[in-house]
């Protein structure tokens, strides 16, 4: 063989060694976008409806719904680490919660009042027959002392969880067995 031909010959050899190395690496970048593609199509945020569910010591439950988007499910765990998990379904979670206090609802416009028949009661509003909130027990007005009859019968204001468990506390003493 000649020179001529052996410098043909070489430089035919690493043309198509460099091609199939150009052509490998383009088929590997090729595989590389589509592997991009497939994660990032895997990787999209993940849009859930969590429901909160609140429950107070004076037996209000509150719910409240917002939606997450999921990023990291690790995040989201974390977040709602102090919730019970009740339930889950496609796109639905379902959280709850016992609050140590009593309900906004109680806080805002709860009064403890007693009903006709003598009945312990938490009322929406100064006490009327119609607005009853919660149920307790029921009272023994002959040992109940006039004062404290006169002030369920115009209604005592709950404003904290501390006044609520000194009422009930207070009117125990009075229940019937």
């Amino acid at each position: 063989m000649t020179l001529h031909l052996r410098v043909v010959l070489l430089v035919v050899l690493v043309l198509a060694a460099y091609g199939i190395v150009f052509l490998d690496s383009n088929e590997l970048t090729r595989e590389e976008v589509q592997a991009k593609e497939t994660t990032a199509s895997v990787m999209k945020p993940l849009v859930v409806r969590v429901v909160l569910e609140r429950n107070y010591i004076d037996g209000e439950i509150s719910e409240e719904i917002v939606y997450e988007k999921i990023l990291a499910m690790e995040d989201f765990w974390s977040k709602y680490s102090d919730w019970q998990l009740v339930d889950m379904e496609e796109g639905i979670v379902k959280f709850t919660k016992d609050v140590d206090d009593i309900s906004p609802l109680l806080k805002t416009t709860g009064y403890f009042g007693i009903t006709n028949d003598g009945v312990l009661s938490i009322f929406n509003g100064l006490p009327s027959q119609d607005r009853i909130i919660q149920s307790f027990f029921q009272i023994d007005m002959r040992k109940l002392e006039s004062i404290e009859r006169q002030k369920l019968e115009k209604g005592i204001r709950i404003s904290n969880k501390d006044q609520y468990v000194e009422v009930l506390k207070t009117f125990r003493s009075y229940s019937k067995e």
